[in-house]
């Protein structure tokens, strides 16, 4: 494997991550985004990775979660109902931070690879050089 492969793999995981921490930041902001019982709840999104031919990481896709999401009792909230309910999204604040994690430690070593690669094709050009 070569410094452009590398490169190239790199690249793929950068975008990856990246279109991951946008969706958690997403649902993250989302998180306490109330609609009234006769409305879908917020729906976070779950980022499908996938292998890529030849080597690298892509979105296959975005999955939503469940519109139903969760009916909370808040008679002070404008938007409630009758009897005082409204809908909530299902998202889990813990899980989310969790995966923000994952996401962050998972671009910060492409970046490092990105950075070793660099690195690797500059101390060749150096040996061309000589």
């Amino acid at each position: 494997m070569g410094a452009f492969d590398m490169l190239s793999i790199a690249d793929t995981s950068l975008g990856m991550h990246q279109t991951w921490l946008d969706a958690l930041a997403n649902n993250i902001a989302n998180i306490n985004t109330a609609t009234a019982t006769s409305q879908k709840a917020f729906q976070g999104q779950m980022v499908i990775a996938s292998a890529l031919p030849g080597g690298g990481v892509g979105v296959a896709g975005i999955a939503l979660t469940d519109p139903t999401g969760q009916v909370v009792n808040d008679p002070s909230n404008p938007l409630a109902d009758a009897q005082g309910n409204i809908r909530m999204p299902d998202i889990d604040l813990a899980s989310e931070m969790t995966q923000l994690v994952m996401a962050q430690r998972g671009f910060q070593a492409s970046v490092e690879v990105t950075k070793n690669a660099q690195e690797t094709y500059s101390a060749a050009l150096q040996i061309g050089k000589s």
